[in-house]
């Protein structure tokens, strides 16, 4: 892949492959097939991203091919295409690029970089991170890829009526019941549920979404039949109790924290380089917990960032690290998992001039 250039620089790539799966080594067997969403990133650029789809299916014999999108993430409507070219390793594949295959946004002076990028897939997360090293043209050299694929990793096939986890690959991922994704279920990659009949699940990765991203079916067969049982009577309601008409105000509760817009828990920072909660992060947190324990309809979604100290790629993982801290609090305090969503964006968006701990943050919001 690649990045756009637009006057300062800024590089731009591709949007297509074709690969070879002849695996001389232990990647043999290796299914690379799918649909990969993603972001590119580079040090030189710290500030900028690429956001990234990777379609990819098998050809003739052993081969496969697709196409590679990329936009520019300030500026979406700047997107390249590209076709290319693989060569499958012991540990992943070599891409190279072969033409261009679209692009929009093109200005006199900007452009989009062409090479060869290096992947390595991680089977257990089905992730690709990749390195590339483009040819010496204006500021193209390098950029580094993080790329992951909805996959089903549970059983294939459950039995009728019976609690179970269904577990996926990807990040940011968001369960829906159709096609249209007009019924949403849950967010992140477990939902426990009970079936009564093969379903399909509709899943979307929301980890850097473009207009190219992709909705994929997960199909879970139902073994058996359910019994019939009779429903349970609903439980009577309980009479609403009224305050006494001299009842003051309760002043003292602290004011909610959970809205539908990205908020920024200011005390929850952490540690420089780590994902380790400050002590001064306890109050906050102790708050989210009960209100989500309070209002167990509301689901959150909880954003790490980092300061722009170290390399983009790096902070990029902590901040993925830092929002499953604050989730892991939470479900240690009582909170289902299947409730609590993360994503980590590295230091592509601090809020002050670095180097500022207030930029080692996350932010929390409820989705739907």
């Amino acid at each position: 892949m690649a990045k756009s250039s637009l006057f300062s620089g800024m590089k731009g790539f591709l949007c297509g492959l074709m690969l070879l799966l002849v695996l001389a080594g232990t990647a043999t067997g290796q299914d690379l097939t799918g649909i990969w969403q993603g972001v590119e990133v580079d040090a030189k650029t710290p500030e900028a991203n690429w956001p990234t789809v990777l379609r990819l299916q098998r050809g003739k014999g052993s081969g496969l091919f697709g196409v590679l999108y990329q936009e520019v993430g300030a500026k979406p409507g700047t997107t390249v295409t590209f076709q290319v070219r693989a060569t499958a390793n012991a540990t992943g594949f070599r891409l190279e690029h072969l033409r261009k295959l679209n692009e929009t946004g093109a200005t006199p002076f900007s452009y989009w970089c062409a090479g060869a990028i290096t992947f390595t897939y991680d089977a257990a997360q089905e992730k690709l991170i990749g390195r590339a090293t483009y040819d010496p043209v204006g500021t193209c050299d390098h950029g580094s890829f993080s790329l992951y694929r909805v996959k089903l990793k549970s059983a294939a096939s459950v039995p009728a009526a019976t609690q179970t986890t269904i577990r996926v690959s990807g990040r940011d991922v968001r369960w829906y019941a159709d096609a249209s994704l007009k019924q949403p279920l849950t967010t992140g990659n477990t939902y426990r549920t009970k079936l009564s009949k093969t379903t399909t699940f509709y899943l979307v990765q929301g980890y850097y979404r473009t207009p190219e991203s992709a909705v994929v079916p997960i199909t879970v067969r139902v073994n058996g039949t359910a019994a019939t049982q009779p429903k349970p009577a609903p439980a009577p309601s309980p009479a609403p109790v009224s305050p006494p008409a001299s009842a003051a105000p309760d002043t003292t509760r602290p004011a909610p924290l959970l809205s539908a817009t990205p908020l920024v828990l200011p005390t929850v920072l952490f540690r420089q380089g780590t994902a380790e909660l400050l002590p001064e992060a306890q109050p906050a947190l102790a708050q989210l917990a009960a209100e989500l324990l309070a209002r167990p309809d509301l689901k959150l979604q909880v954003a790490g960032h980092t300061d722009r100290l170290g390399e983009p790629e790096k902070n990029l993982v902590l901040s993925e690290q830092r929002a499953e801290a604050v989730k892991a609090y939470l479900v240690k305090a009582g909170v289902a998992p299947e409730r609590v969503s993360t994503i980590g964006y590295g230091d592509a968006r601090p809020l002050y001039p670095s180097p500022d701990a207030r930029n080692r943050r996350v932010e929390v919001n409820t989705i739907k």
